[in-house]
């Protein structure tokens, strides 16, 4: 398939989904309200007419109709580089955000939008979803593999680093590497971040397995036969499906391997309010982990902090990198 007559197939994919009587050749996707749930349905319809299984955060290396027509003419393959700029900015240096465990990009695609920064922002995407090359299996591999990438994009410091949930683990890793080469950190925030509970206290893992227990039972009590919905077979890309798997185990088995050790420069955690899967207070966790622990608290559970309460995380976010000088 031609480039052009890509073109006149993609066109009215994109008004369909993005629901726009107009959209110009190189308006970008985000720019005209694309959001994560409307990218996967874009290649869902990709995936059904070209017959490309293609994953969806391919939206960030592709994201105007010109430049996902020329991908989709080339028949190979697209390798997924390991920094996707997420967002555009005028001043440098650049924020770099790192997602949660065995997802992609696309979680922090709100997020990312409603960050209020001058500097663009650029996310850490983990290796193995576009299928080429293996997922790397301990986090600091994975920090080895980012860090190249961001030394390319930009060689000294002062680094803005973000990373979500299991993301935190690879920017903190991150930013022990640039601190030993004597780079400067800026700012590193974790934002619900927490090692595996074999490395948090007998004390806490005995309340954080108390709490689970508890609620696995109201899943159960409030479960009935039939309430779990079943995707319909022909909807999923079965490529990409299993990628994304391999990619979770992956990072879980990572994620066991992994023993934070001491930073010593500060560290700012933003905590969820409403406690799901970890330990109370993060404190706990990470002041003996840290030079400097200041938390932050979003009115939200572990979820929700990407989702209903999307603009208050972005928000505390926004300030720590101003008063950062990002």
């Amino acid at each position: 398939m031609t480039q052009a007559s890509a073109i006149e197939v993609l066109l009215p994919i994109w008004q369909r989904v993005l629901q726009r009587s107009s959209v110009g050749l190189n308006d970008n996707f985000f720019d005209l309200g694309g959001t994560a749930s409307s990218a996967s349905k874009l290649f869902d319809e990709i995936a059904g007419i070209f017959g490309r299984d293609l994953p969806p955060v391919l939206i960030y290396a592709a994201p105007t109709i010109k430049t996902m027509a020329a991908l989709l003419e080339d028949p190979a393959t697209p390798r997924i580089p390991a920094l996707l700029r997420m967002k555009s900015g005028a001043e440098s240096p650049p924020i770099f955000v790192a997602h949660g465990l065995g997802n992609t990009l696309l979680e922090l695609s709100g997020l990312a939008e409603k960050i209020a920064s001058r500097h663009p922002i650029y996310g850490m995407q983990a290796r193995g979803i576009d299928g080429v090359d293996e997922p790397l299996a301990s986090i600091e591999e994975m920090a080895e593999f980012h860090l190249e990438a961001i030394r390319r994009l930009q060689a000294h410091g002062p680094y803005f680093l973000i990373g979500y949930s299991f993301g935190g683990l690879v920017t903190l890793e991150i930013a022990q590497r640039l601190r030993a080469a004597g780079e400067k950190i800026a700012l590193l925030a974790l934002v619900d971040s927490y090692p595996d509970k074999s490395q948090i206290s007998a004390t806490q893992r005995s309340l954080l397995s108390l709490r689970l227990m508890k609620r696995r039972a109201w899943s159960l009590i409030r479960s009935t036969p039939g309430s779990i919905p079943v995707q319909n077979a022909g909807d999923i890309r079965v490529a990409t499906q299993r990628m994304t798997e391999l990619m979770r185990d992956s990072a879980d088995l990572a994620l066991r391997r992994y023993c934070p050790r001491l930073y010593p420069g500060p560290i700012k955690f933003v905590k969820a309010e409403i406690i799901t899967y970890f330990p109370d207070d993060p404190t706990t966790v990470w002041a003996h982990l840290a030079g400097q622990l200041d938390v932050e608290t979003v009115p939200s559970d572990h979820v929700g902090m990407l989702t209903t309460q999307c603009e208050t995380l972005a928000a505390v976010l926004s300030r720590l990198l101003n008063e950062a000088g990002g």
